[in-house]
């Protein structure tokens, strides 16, 4: 079975919503506002830029999380 994958591209609702896993990894990134009405439309690189993070090292840390299972 190929690896799961999350992109930049992907809305944060989405990834949240496929992969709860991944709240851990959001909110230790400094994305305290999961729930915020933004999560809905902003997509993972936009919210990554927002809040002053990485994109690339983000999706691969998400990655990383979804895969381990």
């Amino acid at each position: 079975m190929p690896d799961k994958k999350i992109n930049k591209e992907m809305k944060i609702e989405e990834i949240l919503q496929n992969h709860p896993e991944t709240v851990e990894v959001f909110l230790k990134n400094g994305f305290h506002c999961l729930g915020c009405a933004a999560a809905s439309f902003e997509s993972l690189d936009e919210g990554a830029k927002a809040h002053g993070i990485d994109t690339d090292k983000l999706v691969g840390e998400l990655n990383e999380i979804i895969n381990k299972g």
